[in-house]
C-alpha cells in the first residue's frame, strides 16, 4: 500500500533560492513557489514586496514521507537560511523574506520544535534562533515566472544567490569543517590523497570495483551517503561505476582541466572531497552518464547495518 502524500511549507527568504536544495529528490513529487501567512487573498508579487499584506514568500512541498520523512525536510530547511535573522534574509529585507516553518499537523509541530531546540543546543549560532514555528496558513501559488526559476534563468539564479550572500553563507556555516591533520591520522595515505589532492587508485587494485553487496557508498570523510549499490554496475573500466547518486544534491561537478584532458570532476557537496569523474559513456536506458569514482573516497554500508549505523532513511532504497 502507498503511503499517503503530505504537505510541507517552509519560508527562507527569496523562493527562488527554496526550490532548488528540495527539487528531484526521491520522494519529492512537487515544489511549488507562493505566499502565505499574510491576511489578504491571492496576493501579487508586487502587493507582497510592498510589505502590506502580511505574507512571506515561502515554499509548498509535496513529499513521500515513506521515502523523504519530514525530519529529512527540515535538515535541508536550516542548512538554506540564516535562522538568526528576524529581518529577512541575506540581501532581502523585510517581513514578507524572514523565515518560518508552517506546520499543517501535530506531528510535523513536534519534529520541528526538536529539530530548533537541537540547532539552538549545538552552539552552532551565538545569536539566538528566531525562525519562528507556526501553523500552516492558506498557501496562494506565485506567478508562473517565478515557478521552477533556478531551471528557467540558471545564470542570472546563480549570480542572484552569490551577490545575495546566500551562497557565501551556506558555505560558511553548514559545510563539513575539515581538520587536515585529523584528516591525515583518520584517513589511509591514498584515501587521504584521493579525497584531499585529487590522486587517482590504480584501476582493478581498489576495494570496490568488483563489489556487488547491498548497501550504500558514503564520503570516507564526512559519511555522508553518495551511491547505492541498486546504481552500481560493471563499466569494466576498473573502477566503481553507478549511473546516479542516491541525491544529486550529495555531489557537484566542476571542469577539470588537468593532465591534458576536458573532464566532468565529481565532488562531494558536503565535505568537498574529491570522488573521480562523470562520463557520458553509461547506460542509455538509465540516463547514459557513468560516475567513475575512487573507492578509496568511499565507505561501504551493508544493508544490513544501515539503520544501526544512521542510515535508516535511506533503506527505502532497497524495497
Amino acid at each position: 500500500m502507498t503511503q499517503q502524500l503530505k504537505t510541507a511549507t517552509f519560508a527562507g527568504g527569496c523562493f527562488w533560492c527554496m526550490v532548488e536544495p528540495f527539487d528531484e529528490r526521491p520522494g519529492i513529487h512537487c515544489i511549488v513557489s507562493g505566499y502565505t501567512g499574510g491576511h489578504t487573498e491571492n496576493p501579487t508579487y508586487r502587493e507582497v514586496i510592498t510589505e502590506k499584506t502580511g505574507h512571506r514568500e515561502a515554499v509548498q512541498i509535496t513529499y513521500d514521507p515513506a521515502i523523504f520523512p519530514y525530519h529529512r525536510l527540515l535538515s535541508v530547511f536550516w542548512t538554506q537560511v540564516d535562522p538568526t535573522d528576524d529581518s529577512g534574509q541575506f540581501a532581502d529585507r523585510g517581513h514578507s523574506y524572514t523565515t518560518a516553518i508552517y506546520y499543517h499537523d501535530d506531528e510535523q509541530k513536534e519534529l520541528a520544535e526538536a529539530s530548533k531546540k537541537e540547532l539552538e543546543a549545538s552552539g552552532k549560532f551565538k545569536a539566538p534562533i528566531v525562525t519562528p514555528i507556526v501553523p500552516a496558513q492558506p498557501f496562494y501559488e506565485a506567478e508562473q515566472k517565478h515557478q521552477d526559476y533556478y531551471k528557467k534563468n540558471r545564470f542570472h539564479y546563480k549570480l542572484y544567490k552569490k551577490g545575495s550572500g546566500r551562497a557565501k553563507f551556506i558555505k560558511d556555516n553548514w559545510k563539513y569543517n575539515k581538520d587536515q591533520e585529523e584528516l591525515k591520522q583518520r584517513l589511509t595515505d591514498i584515501q587521504y590523497k584521493v579525497t584531499q589532492e585529487n590522486a587517482t587508485e590504480r584501476p582493478f587494485q581498489n576495494e570496490y570495483h568488483d563489489h556487488e553487496e547491498e548497501g550504500i557508498y558514503v564520503d570516507i570523510v564526512s559519511k555522508e551517503p553518495l551511491f547505492s549499490s541498486k546504481d552500481k554496475y560493471d563499466a569494466g573500466c576498473g573502477w566503481p561505476s553507478f549511473t546516479k547518486p542516491i541525491e544529486n544534491q550529495q555531489v557537484e561537478e566542476e571542469t577539470d582541466q588537468s593532465h591534458g584532458m576536458i573532464r566532468t570532476e565529481v565532488r562531494s557537496s558536503k565535505a568537498d572531497s574529491h570522488l573521480g569523474h562523470v562520463f557520458e559513456d553509461g547506460p542509455k536506458d538509465q540516463g547514459g552518464l557513468r560516475y567513475c569514482i575512487n573507492s578509496a573516497a568511499l565507505e561501504f554500508v551493508p544493508k544490513d547495518e544501515m539503520k544501526d549505523r544512521g542510515y535508516g532513511d535511506f533503506l527505502y532504497l532497497f524495497k
